[in-house]
Formats: C-alpha cells, sequence, structure tokens
C-alpha cells in the first residue's frame, strides 16, 4: 500500500501546528493542491504558507506573509529568522522531505521559527515591512494595473 504524501503532509502539518496557532490566534489551516500542497494559517494581515514540493527529491518550506493595503509581501522563514537576529546563519533549517520522518522533521524545525517571528509581523506593521525588507521579501502589487 502506498502512502498519499499530500495526505499525510497535511495531517502532519495539523499535529505540528494545531497548539501553536490556539496559543497564537492563527486561524487554519487553508488546505489547497492546486499546484503543490500548501497548509496555511492565518492572523489578519499576518500569513504563514507551507508547502511541499516532491520534484527533485522533495522539500518542505515555510513562508511568511504580510498583506498592507497596497503589497503582499512574502519570504522564506529561514530568510527572515536571519534577518530577526534568531538565527545566525544559514543552514540551520531542513528543508528536506524525501521521505516521511525527513518532511517531519524539517515541517517541526521550521515551525520553531513562527513563534519567536510571528510578534515582529503582528505588533507593528511598519517594523513588520522594515524587517521584510531587510530579509529580501518579495513584494506582490495588490493595485490593479492602470
Amino acid at each position: 500500500m502506498t502512502v498519499s504524501m499530500p495526505k499525510v503532509f497535511f495531517a502532519d502539518v495539523r499535529e505540528a501546528y494545531t497548539e501553536l496557532a490556539e496559543r497564537l490566534g492563527l486561524e487554519g489551516p487553508v488546505e489547497t493542491e492546486q499546484v503543490l500542497p500548501v497548509s496555511t494559517y492565518t492572523r489578519g494581515a499576518v500569513g504563514y504558507r507551507i508547502y511541499l514540493d516532491m520534484s527533485e527529491g522533495g522539500s518542505l518550506r515555510t513562508a511568511a506573509g504580510l498583506r498592507t493595503p497596497d503589497i503582499w509581501f512574502t519570504v522564506g522563514i529561514e530568510k527572515l529568522a536571519i534577518a530577526a537576529g534568531v538565527v545566525d546563519k544559514r543552514g540551520t533549517v531542513s528543508y528536506s522531505a524525501r521521505n516521511l520522518k525527513q518532511m517531519k522533521k524539517s515541517l517541526v524545525g521550521q515551525r520553531a521559527f513562527v513563534e519567536p517571528l510571528h510578534p515582529l509581523l503582528c505588533d507593528d506593521p511598519e517594523s513588520a515591512v522594515r524587517l521584510l525588507r531587510r530579509a529580501g521579501a518579495r513584494e506582490w502589487s495588490l493595485r490593479p494595473e492602470e
């Protein structure tokens, strides 16, 4: 019997995030499989997307995002943790999802950065935007093209 990685992924994300989501007041998960399996948690303008990419051996990634009236910012959790001083250097986060054990290890490791970063994204929007830009966040315009 084969295991459906997306099905296991969603179950593992729910297990890993239930307590943290309650503590931080996050809503979710919203689970989608349009291109990749993605599980999203949000609180107001702040969101976290956990996604599984099974191409090239498999990887699990967590991205943090912030929606302002004009821009949607998004950046990988490790880059954000480095910019915030939560982590000293690259390479402290596991991304591997080659098998179920590695996927769970990556999920739990990346989740550990959400709690210390969350207040930095929620408490002061201007400081959050500066932090996201320092981290090299992508900026997506929310204004319609004229």
